[in-house]
C-alpha cells in the first residue's frame, strides 16, 4: 500500500510539471520537493492527535512509506545524474 501511494505521488507530481509545461529542471524538482513531507510533519501531527496512545506502531505506515521514499528516490536521483552525465558528454 505504502509503494503504491508512493507511485501515485510521484506520478502526480511527474504531471503536474508537465501540465505547467516547466523544463527539465523545474521538473525535477517538483518531483523530489512534492513528494517529501511524510515524516517530518506526519509525525509531529500524529503525536499530536494521538496523545496518550502508544504512537509507535500508529506511525508505522510512516516510517515505512518514509523509508521506501528514501530508497525510491536514492534511484531517481541516480538515474538523473546518468541522464545528465550523458547529456553533457553528447553536447561536447
Amino acid at each position: 500500500m505504502c509503494s503504491v501511494l508512493l507511485a501515485v505521488v510521484l506520478g502526480a507530481t511527474v504531471l503536474i510539471g508537465r501540465l505547467c509545461r516547466f523544463d527539465r529542471a523545474d521538473r525535477i524538482v517538483v518531483l523530489f520537493c512534492g513528494s517529501k513531507k511524510s515524516l517530518a510533519s506526519g509525525l509531529p501531527i500524529a503525536s499530536v492527535l494521538f496523545a496518550g496512545q502508544p504512537i509507535g506502531i500508529i506511525v508505522l505506515p510512516l516510517l515505512i512509506f518514509h523509508q521506501i521514499q528514501l530508497v525510491v528516490c536514492a534511484m531517481l536521483a541516480t538515474r538523473y545524474e546518468r541522464q545528465a552525465i550523458r547529456d553533457a558528454a553528447s553536447t561536447s
